[in-house]
């Protein structure tokens, strides 16, 4: 089964690390530049959240047992 979003998705990540020459700090440091570009222009950048393990209460935790009936 081809999804034709998994694969532009695909072809969009390919040519960003092409770009970079496949070197992930390369990726990063670009990433890093381009919110710093966003903040400056006033745009708010959003975080990424913290570990699970300190997520004691999102959805998925919620819903794994929201079926199960004591």
């Amino acid at each position: 089964m081809s999804d034709e979003i998994i694969a532009e998705v695909r072809a969009v990540k390919d040519a960003l690390a092409a770009q970079h020459n496949y070197d992930l700090r390369s990726l990063f440091v670009a990433i890093k530049q381009g919110e710093a570009e966003l903040e400056a222009a006033g745009i708010r950048v959003i975080p990424p959240p913290g570990s699970p393990a300190n997520l004691p209460n999102t959805a998925l935790q919620r819903s794994r047992f929201a079926r199960r009936r004591g």
